[in-house]
């Protein structure tokens, strides 16, 4: 393998590589500011969107799932006040238009210096806010985009608004996903009624929740896809339950900082090899002591 040195790039200054260009870049591949994990999809909303009083935003993107959005401000060089201002006054003119949805306001510039970082900080508190630094490598021949999240999201969980949640039905589900996966998620709910036999499912349009006598007890979720059903539990975040489940069979996702939740993807082969572990992680979810239950009906 020949070493080949890497020449940084100012976008800025230079001539060839322009912000339309490093738009195009992100539209073409959302993955490449860093805003998830690998596993996660981000699609373009739109792009150039005109705000109602003046101006546009440079990218929209939302989640699969459809219920959070990202506004996007780009920026070339380091951010300054104009950017900040501008990324907000989008993020915030989104969600009142918008108020179905989840808004996570995203800078991304060349470099975030300290002075502005301490501000984009301080919003950070009351405002979901994303900061991206991403600069322009040279490789020989080819140039390639390197993004470091310089501040993420930094809000504290809160319970979920289910009353507002649009409701389905399992034949939605099975359609969306699998009739295997949601056989699946039936397993590990009796996981669940083993230890809590009032709770049940409820199916809405993004998620599969908990139900306690018709009401909403959203302990985990559900969110079926093709290959795998994610599931995630309302548990604190601990360096040792990271490894715990890092050394496990299950995909651990990025953990959900702003509903307090551990996330994991789990087929039928990973569910009946994790069985202890999955058990344990309700355990938890409920308060409970993570020791294992009864063996439930196999898969």
């Amino acid at each position: 393998m020949q070493y080949q040195p890497a020449k940084r790039i100012v976008l800025k200054s230079s001539a060839e590589y322009n912000e339309k260009w490093l738009q195009q870049q992100i539209l073409a591949d959302p993955s490449i500011l860093g805003l998830t994990d690998g596993n996660e999809t981000l699609e373009v909303k739109d792009a150039e969107r005109r705000q109602p009083h003046a101006g546009r935003l440079d990218v929209l993107l939302q989640d699969e799932d459809r219920t959070t959005r990202y506004e996007v401000e780009i920026q070339l060089g380091e951010t300054d006040e104009s950017h900040i201002i501008r990324t907000l006054e989008y993020w915030d003119w989104e969600r009142r238009r918008f108020p179905q949805y989840e808004h996570i306001a995203v800078i991304v510039a060349e470099k975030v210096s300290g002075r502005f970082l301490n501000v984009i900080n301080l919003f950070n508190q009351a405002v979901p806010l994303i900061a991206v630094e991403m600069k322009a490598i040279k490789v020989g021949d080819i140039i390639t985009l390197v993004s470091t999240k310089i501040l993420d999201l930094n809000l504290p969980a809160k319970e979920e608004e289910d009353d507002t949640a649009q409701e389905t039905d399992r034949a939605y589900w099975e359609q969306k996903s699998t009739k295997e996966l949601l056989q699946l998620t039936d397993w590990t709910m009796g996981l669940v009624q083993t230890l809590d036999p009032a709770l049940s499912l409820k199916y809405n349009k993004f998620y599969i929740g908990l139900q306690r006598n018709g009401l909403a007890d959203n302990l985990l979720t559900f969110r079926p896809r093709k290959k795998y059903v994610m599931v995630e539990f309302r548990i604190p975040r601990s360096e040792e339950l990271d490894a715990e489940i890092e050394a496990s069979e299950l995909e651990l996702r990025d953990y959900d900082k702003k509903w307090g939740r551990y996330r994991v993807n789990v087929d039928t082969r990973t569910a009946k090899n994790e069985k202890d572990l999955l058990v344990s992680l309700i355990r938890r979810t409920m308060g409970l002591t993570p020791n294992p239950i009864s063996e439930p009906e196999a898969l």
